[in-house]
């Protein structure tokens, strides 16, 4: 897996080639200070991860992230945390903040390559083939799998696909979060985000930007919070405070 590094500011390129060196293995192709020169880099050359601040001139990192291809996968590196809703609508695989712990970048390209393989073009994708009140079927090497939704702690949309995660297992299946959150029970799942769906068996707690599932954190969308405060709180909490 290779990577490049965007960010205008000459100190912040040099601490995360550092930090990208010591914590993984992934070749670094090159580090850029704004888009533009990155964008004219990657039209001759393919990097499987861009490592990406927000504020810079000429082209800001969310513009450029709209323009990439679909398999490249990105983690924004910024100091302001007001972008990441925003980041995570553009499929973005990890939000970090500056100053950035090695222990987070670490886990964020974990999460990067096991995309990277993921959506690999030789990867078997899942397929639900059928859905009733209490489980999915899933079809994966030429095998029947039953899915209880009881088991699913939270669903993630990651550009083509979606992931779903029980307790032991993400399976990956070719198919938007809308419409796998069409077959499951309106009871027990709710679109937080753009990119996630979740079970409210699983929430532990939650504030007016993030939902938490044990030490899993999902952003809770502005379009989608005044809708979860009233399911999940039966209206007793106002989402505005």
């Amino acid at each position: 897996m290779n990577c490049i590094i965007v960010d205008d500011e000459p100190l912040a390129r040099e601490e995360m080639q550092a930090m990208i060196k010591e914590v993984s293995r992934i070749e670094i192709l090159g580090k850029f200070s704004n888009a533009p020169t990155a964008l004219n880099f990657l039209k001759e050359n393919e990097a499987d991860l861009i490592f990406l601040d927000i504020e810079m001139p000429m082209v800001t990192g969310l513009e450029f992230a709209a323009q990439l291809p679909r398999q490249t996968l990105t983690i924004f590196t910024t100091a302001y945390p007001q972008y990441a809703l925003k980041s995570y609508e553009l499929d973005a695989i990890d939000y970090l903040l500056k100053p950035i712990e090695k222990a987070r970048l670490e886990k964020a390209i974990h999460k990067a390559e096991i995309y990277k393989k993921l959506l690999s073009d030789d990867t078997e994708k899942n397929v639900i083939e059928a859905n009733t009140a209490d489980f999915l079927l899933v079809k994966s090497d030429r095998r029947f799998h039953r899915i209880n939704f009881g088991d699913i702690r939270f669903i993630e949309g990651l550009k083509d696909y979606v992931v779903i995660y029980t307790g032991s297992q993400k399976l990956i299946t070719a198919m938007n979060l809308k419409t796998i959150h069409q077959k499951m029970p309106a009871r027990l799942f709710l679109r937080v985000s753009k990119s996630y769906v979740v079970n409210i068996n699983y929430i532990d707690s939650f504030d007016h930007r993030n939902i938490y599932l044990g030490t899993t954190e999902i952003p809770l969308g502005d379009v989608y919070r005044k809708d979860f405060f009233a399911v999940y709180s039966g209206g007793s909490l106002n989402p505005e405070e």
